[in-house]
Formats: C-alpha cells, structure tokens, sequence
C-alpha cells in the first residue's frame, strides 16, 4: 500500500504541488484563490472537450494506419516527402498544443522520424490554417503571409538543430518512453 502511495505521489507531484500552491493561495488572499480555480476549472472543462476526440482518432490511427506506411511517408527514408506530409498534418490540425503531443506518442511508435515529429509539433503550434485565416482577416494578408513564411523555414531550422542537439541515444530515449506509455 505505501509503494502505490509513494508511486502515485511521484507520478502527481506536479499536480499535488500545484493543487497545494492554490490551496496556500486561497488561504493567503481567497478573491485571487477563487479567481485561480474558476480559471482552472474553465480550462480543464475545455481540455475535456478537446481531449476524447484526440483520443479517439488516434485509437483509429492506431488500428488503422500500418507502422509500415507510417515509416514510408514520415520515417526515416521519406524525405522532403515526410516533411511536407509533417507541416500538412500539423497545419491542418484543429484544437490546442497539448492536443498534439497524444498524437506524437502514436506517430513514434509508429515510427516517424524524429526531425519529422518536431516539424509537425512545429506546424501545430504555429502554422494552423484556422490561425492564418484569422490572421489575414484581423491583420492583413501580407503580415499573415510574412508571419508563415519565417516561420516555415524556422520551424525546419529548429527541428534539424534539436535533432543535432540530442545525441542517438536520447532520442532512442524519448520513443521508448513513448512505447512504454502502453504499459
């Protein structure tokens, strides 16, 4: 019983500290306390909203979609293929960052390359096409073009860089905590 107990405040610590810090807040000043966890509350009701059709379709990504056409189109041989079909992906994607992660999991099991990975976590955070739209309405046509055409080439910068910046034996690393997620 205490092993699951020390397990489970390892595994929560963040959370526990942070629940702890608006308790301790709410005590101190409980106006910004109550103000803390209507904002809290309003954001997890929205990550709910958000959160079960992510994972349904990586449910259906998962059965569906073969490792083998994955390491085809975005492993490690598919090339400016595989990048382009990243930065699509990511663009097209709807609903917030924390959204896109769930689905980077699923793509390193699957075997997408790790350059690849960044770029679509890239493209979701910064090229949506709902973002653009937006941008070209409120902002003009020509800030919203500038804004995608720094920050296409940006976004290949950064992944090759982080690429070069882990060693093999990090990013071997990094997909196996992905697979052990299932466990």
């Amino acid at each position: 019983m205490m092993h699951k107990t020390i397990q489970f405040v390892k595994r929560y610590r963040f959370f526990l500290f942070a629940l702890a810090m608006m308790a301790i807040l709410t005590v101190m000043n409980p106006t910004i306390g109550k103000k803390g966890a209507s904002i809290s509350f309003f954001q997890f009701t929205q990550m709910l909203m958000v959160l079960p059709p992510v994972f349904i379709l990586l449910g259906l990504l998962d059965v569906w979609v073969p490792r083998e056409t994955m390491v085809r189109f975005m492993g490690e041989g598919s090339g400016v293929k595989g990048v382009v079909l990243a930065f699509l992906l990511g663009s097209f994607a709807a609903g917030p960052l924390y959204g896109a992660f769930p689905i980077a999991a699923v793509f390193m099991k699957k075997g997408v390359k790790f350059t690849n990975l960044l770029i679509f976590i890239g493209a979701w955070s910064t090229t949506k096409i709902p973002m653009l739209m937006f941008e070209m309405t409120y902002m003009g046509m020509e800030f919203a073009l500038t804004r995608l055409a720094i920050n296409i080439p940006g976004i290949i910068f950064i992944a090759y860089a982080l690429k070069k910046a882990f060693t093999k034996k990090e990013i071997e690393a990094i997909y196996k905590a992905a697979d052990d997620l299932d466990s």
